[in-house]
Formats: structure tokens, C-alpha cells, sequence
């Protein structure tokens, strides 16, 4: 069952939509009415998700969905009275997940609600990927230019470089990337090993 947050300063409305939630099948884990207290509940509470309209005082949805997305990543549904592009475009820069027109209809909520849960993970696990990829290529980058200066001043093999560095690699009990900038940084600091 997901733990839902729902941020709407019309108590009314907040009310309507937690019993919509409600009877859909997922937990409201707190509420709250402006968009300070929506980056707060998810720095605090960690929700599944946000469901939270865009107009409110103190701070608006779409800028409060921003700071959720650099500090506490949480998807957002966000929720708006009228329709129009620059909304939609905004909330889009902001990493909103899913966007609902005001009255929210029962049958509209959980398709939205496990939308945007999973383009989340979606998006957070090519995140993880991309994060990696770069890591691994600075790894190889930083391995080839170790294996580069060591064939260069130690006038050997490519596969003899990359012999030595595995072989100190392993000696140490270190990554071939952390005996590679070793390598590197002793060559550009002294002018050898």
C-alpha cells in the first residue's frame, strides 16, 4: 500500500480528495495546506508520493515540487483548477510525475497515482544508471591514461602497463581507478613512479 501526502490549502477540498485516496486502496500519511510544509512532510515523513495543488500561499505547488525533487525526491501529482500550457510546461521543468484537472474524478486517481510512482522509479533507476556509466567511464578514462604515461616513461607493453596496475591493484587491495590516479598524479607531481 503506497503513503500518500496530500497538500491543498481548501480544507474542504483536502478532505474530499483523502477520501477519494482513501477508497482507492492507499494510506494518507499526512496532509498539509501550503508548499512549505509539502517539502517538509517529505524531508520528515518520506511519502510514497505528493498529490498537492498548484495555487497556495506560502509557496505554490510547482515551486515546492522543484525543491522536493533536488532534496527529498518524492513524484508529485499535481493538482490544477484550469488547464493551460504554461502550468503543464512549468510543472514539467519541475519533475512533476503526474498532473490531475480539479474535480478529480475517482476513477482518474489510482491510474495517476501508479503512473507517476512508477515513471519515478523509472526515471530514478536511469538516474542510478547514468550515474554509474559516467562513473565507470571516468574509471576507464583514468585506467587508459595511467596505462598511457606507464608504457610511455616505463617503455613497456600495453598489456604489461595494465598487468602492473591490476597487480598493484591487487597487492594494495585498492580499486585499478584508485592505483590509476595514484599513478597519474606521481607522474604529473615527480616525473615518475
Amino acid at each position: 500500500m503506497r503513503n500518500i501526502a496530500i497538500i491543498d490549502d481548501n480544507a474542504s477540498e483536502r478532505l474530499v480528495l483523502k477520501g477519494l485516496v482513501q477508497d482507492s486502496g492507499y494510506n494518507i500519511i499526512a496532509e498539509g495546506s501550503n508548499g512549505a510544509e509539502a517539502v517538509e512532510i517529505c524531508r520528515l515523513r518520506s511519502p510514497d508520493l505528493v498529490i498537492m495543488d498548484v495555487k497556495m500561499p506560502v509557496k505554490e505547488g510547482i515551486e515546492a515540487a522543484s525543491e522536493i525533487s533536488q532534496t527529498c525526491p518524492t513524484p508529485v501529482i499535481l493538482l490544477t483548477a484550469r488547464d493551460d500550457e504554461d502550468t503543464i510546461k512549468r510543472a514539467a521543468e519541475a519533475g512533476v510525475m503526474g498532473y490531475l484537472i480539479k474535480p478529480v474524478r475517482q476513477e482518474e486517481l489510482a491510474p495517476a497515482i501508479e503512473l507517476a510512482a512508477t515513471r519515478f522509479q523509472e526515471f530514478r533507476a536511469l538516474r542510478d544508471e547514468n550515474i554509474e556509466l559516467k562513473g565507470a567511464l571516468q574509471a576507464r578514462k583514468s585506467i587508459e591514461k595511467a596505462k598511457g604515461l606507464l608504457m610511455e616513461r616505463e617503455k613497456i607493453t600495453e598489456a604489461e602497463a595494465f598487468a602492473r596496475i591490476r597487480k598493484i591493484s591487487m597487492d594494495k587491495r585498492k580499486s585499478m581507478t584508485d592505483i590509476a590516479e595514484v599513478i597519474i598524479m606521481a607522474f604529473e607531481k615527480k616525473g615518475g613512479v
